[in-house]
């Protein structure tokens, strides 16, 4: 019998967005077939589902060893890649399995087009990812990324810019950024490329997060979305909770009668956030 009375419900919107259900569907559908299969980087930022892919004989590389695999199958993930790695997987005798997530190749276009216009270029991104590193690479490289305004000088910068974003970061920071830069005396040539899941997301887990007592978000610790997504959470319900799997779920957490709503990231796959439900109905 379990202790605490809980009330638990998972928020049907979270899990999987389409793009990263594509990717996850066409690694599937190879791995029915060959006994391996190499991915660019992690399928999704989420370290249980990865292992699940792996038991299947998913191998995830880097691009140093792509540079030494030749006439083998590798998957190119939702976050897209620059075409360099096209270019060398045609002089290794590679077949790609493009599962580039539809958004983030419109975006790779659109700043390319913005590229060869001319002027400068500045990408609101994580440093590192692997979607910033496809889009600054339509640039030559020469967009300036940056996370937080902290780093930018704005009485240095040029006094009009163009502005984009990685596809998976907070509309509300993006705005915050253009109007903040907008108030320093910059024109801001200002493109919203938020994906409409992720910004959509955004408003629902606002609604979502204040329905229960506490909540549990579900996200690996990788995931740029799921650290954007549980803020919103903490902002809108301070008993929010953040854990990778349910063996960091600790029951001193929760009271007699909480009602629990448990929500993930656009790489958190439903199977997972079901695991804790589970778990926490043994409580």
């Amino acid at each position: 019998m379990a202790d605490l009375k809980l009330k638990v419900e998972i928020d049907a919107n979270s899990g999987f967005c389409f793009g990263v259900v594509y990717a996850v569907e066409m690694a599937e559908d190879v791995l029915a077939e060959d006994s391996e299969l190499y991915c660019l980087g992690d399928i999704v930022h989420n370290g249980e589902e990865v292992k699940r892919l792996e038991e299947k004989g998913l191998k995830i590389i880097n691009h140093d060893d792509l540079e030494t695999i030749h006439d083998a199958k590798v998957l190119i993930r939702a976050h897209g890649e620059p075409a360099s790695t096209y270019e060398l997987a045609m002089r290794n005798n590679i077949e790609l399995i493009d599962a580039s997530c539809p958004v983030v190749l419109k975006l790779q276009n659109r700043i390319k087009n913005s590229y060869d216009k001319g002027g400068p270029m500045y990408i609101l991104g994580k440093h590192g990812h692997a979607e910033v590193n496809g889009l600054l690479a339509q640039t030559s490289n020469k967009a300036v990324v940056f996370q937080a305004m902290e780093e930018l000088d704005t009485d240095s910068m040029p006094r009009e810019i163009t502005l984009y974003s990685q596809t998976t970061k907070s509309t509300n920071k993006l705005y915050e950024v253009r109007d903040y830069l907008e108030t320093k005396g910059i024109t801001v040539n200002f493109n919203d490329t938020i994906c409409r899941q992720v910004s959509n997301r955004d408003k629902d887990l606002k609604h979502f997060a204040k329905n229960y007592n506490k909540i549990v978000f579900v996200a690996g610790a990788k995931s740029s979305n799921g650290q954007v997504l549980y803020n919103v959470c903490k902002q809108n319900n301070s008993e929010s909770f953040f854990v990778s799997n349910k063996d960091e779920l600790q029951k001193e957490w929760f009271d007699n009668n909480d009602t629990i709503g448990i929500c993930g990231a656009t790489s958190t796959p439903m199977w997972l956030m079901e695991d804790v439900k589970k778990q926490l109905e043994t409580y």
